[in-house]
């Protein structure tokens, strides 16, 4: 999966972990970094493996692996410090993935579709159209649906078809506990993170109504004083949007090695193209992400400059 792993990636990963076990293969769970303790809850995340915590180990497995199946990246650089090891393995690769411009070529198999709301929904239909979907029991429809739910904004999103209701449907009858996950992904946090939110809304939102745009850039500092946590800024991004008005919400954090980027839109701004252009990113039109080695007040400038640049995309 790729680094800092979200609801999505780690779902699909153990539920497709899960189903290969079933039928009879040794199967290994890799993340390039750690991840969110919102995420320990999934069946089989005791047993993933963090490549910068156990590199020795990982790459062990890795050296005898057969198969390797990358999940939610379509390019090796997504997996960080692993992106050198993938790149220089000779098994079988194979992709299963949902977002814009694939790095094809690095690929033996596989596809990334972009029409899918998630790669947990591509997971399923992996299991499904391979006659396998009788393997699917609580825990990996547990997996599949946080996958779903983390990648649709809980059905909000455009992506969300009627293919991922029936899919639902379909994991319900299999004993899936809805309810119950959305308390361990969006009810299971720490006060500190609450007082960060308020914090970072009051102080660091920038309104601009003349683009109908907003950021959000967050210093280092403010991550030290509330103790901030992998996966505590998960969804800052999208509160601007819901102010009147606004189709552009940017979030920028101050990390060590360098500033993180995350776009969101509604309507028909494409923020792939936006984060491609500017920030050495991409994703999906409506959510994407990137990256600048910029200090966080250049790249805020870059930011407010790519606005003036867009203004007409953006009435």
């Amino acid at each position: 999966m790729h680094q800092k792993p979200d609801p999505d990636a780690m779902g699909a990963s153990l539920a497709l972990a899960g189903v290969l076990s079933k039928l009879g293969h040794s199967v290994d769970v890799i993340s390039p970094t750690n991840w969110p303790d919102f995420l320990k809850w999934m069946p089989g995340a005791k047993a993933v493996i963090d490549y910068e915590s156990s590199k020795e180990k990982a790459n062990n497995i890795l050296d005898t692996a057969e198969w390797l199946f990358c999940l939610d990246f379509n390019a090796l650089y997504r997996t960080k410090s692993m992106t050198k090891k993938l790149t220089e393995m000779k098994c079988l690769k194979v992709l299963i993935d949902h977002h814009e411009q694939p790095e094809t070529t690095v690929f033996d198999y596989g596809i990334s579709n972009t029409c899918k709301s998630s790669t947990a929904e591509m997971v399923y239909d992996f299991i499904a159209e391979s006659g396998n979907e009788s393997l699917i029991d609580e825990n990996i429809a547990s997996c599949i649906y946080a996958g779903i739910i983390g990648d649709t904004g809980s059905f909000r999103f455009p992506a969300t078809s009627g293919r991922v209701h029936e899919i639902v449907a379909r994991l319900k009858e299999k004993g899936l506990k809805h309810s119950l996950i959305h308390e361990h992904l969006y009810d299971n946090f720490l006060e500190d993170r609450l007082r960060f939110i308020g914090h970072i809304l009051l102080n660091r939102m920038e309104i601009f109504y003349e683009y109908n745009a907003a950021l959000i850039a967050i210093p280092k500092s403010d991550l030290l004083k509330f103790n901030v946590r992998t996966g505590d800024t998960e969804g800052l991004v999208n509160y601007p949007l819901t102010i009147q008005g606004i189709k552009l919400s940017g979030l920028v954090i101050d990390r060590d090695e360098e500033r993180k980027w995350s776009f969101r839109s509604k309507g028909s701004f494409d923020v792939n193209t936006f984060a491609r252009k500017y920030f050495n990113g991409g994703g999906h039109f409506n959510a994407s992400g990137g990256r600048s080695p910029e200090t966080l007040q250049k790249t805020v400038q870059t930011f407010k400059k790519a606005l003036q640049e867009n203004e007409s995309q953006l009435q």
